[in-house]
């Protein structure tokens, strides 16, 4: 067998394993908030933006042109709404070009995010859109890994990105689409699944070696009548 014809297998194994089981725009310079940093010595977390807006009365503030950081990963948007600037236990919505930078260079993109802050970490990110899109730049491959679905929750702590609703996920050659995909940034592994009792399936392209995913192979000619003696 083909060394590209293996390569495909592996893949489709890879993945039936599982079955079973716009850029946004640069904020102004701002001089950068005191970076708020956990009892424990982690890394911490800072906020620049271009403008704020506490309201002391319901404790709350709101943020125009932000980006939140913590080491590798990174947060921002065109507006940000928050219930105080507790990294504790909060929840932060993020609206209008969002982009998150996770680590493994991957990154999501989508209209409107939720991001759950905990005990001074960056927990996990809920990112919605029409759709929400996730792309990693893998060191030893040429095509990225890439993704789209109505839902994506990103899980800092395990390193998964679960696609829901409409989820399609791609390594640049091969293609598979479900109700629901789960992949993991590190380990580059995906997962597959179906809801019980219901009629939907997961389905997997395998696209040749050296065919552009998507487009159709040439039919072989067909054979011309030979003349009569």
């Amino acid at each position: 067998m083909a060394p590209s014809c293996r390569k495909a297998w592996r893949w489709l194994a890879w993945a039936l394993a599982g079955a079973a089981a716009a850029a946004p725009p640069a904020p102004p310079a701002q001089a950068p908030a005191p970076a708020l940093l956990s009892a424990s010595g982690d890394k911490p977390i800072t906020v620049d933006a271009a403008s704020s807006e506490v309201d002391y009365r319901t404790n709350t503030v709101e943020f125009t042109q932000v980006v939140i950081t913590q080491g590798d990963l990174r947060v921002q948007a065109d507006h940000a709404h928050a219930t105080g600037l507790n990294f504790a236990n909060s929840r932060w919505t993020f609206d209008g070009h969002v982009r998150i930078d996770a680590e493994q260079r991957g990154d999501l993109t989508s209209d409107q995010a939720v991001v759950e802050f905990h005990d001074n970490h960056m927990a996990r990110a809920i990112i919605t859109g029409k759709p929400a899109e996730f792309e990693q730049k893998r060191a030893d491959a040429q095509q990225p890994a890439h993704g789209h679905a109505d839902q994506i929750v990103y899980d800092v702590g395990d390193g998964t990105v679960r696609l829901t609703d409409d989820a399609w996920l791609s390594d640049g050659q091969n293609e598979i689409s479900g109700p629901l995909i789960t992949y993991n940034i590190r380990t580059q592994r995906v997962q597959a699944a179906t809801a019980p009792g219901t009629s939907q399936r997961v389905h997997i392209t395998i696209t040749p070696h050296g065919l552009t995913p998507g487009a159709k192979s040439e039919a072989a000619p067909k054979p011309q009548p030979q003349p009569q003696p």
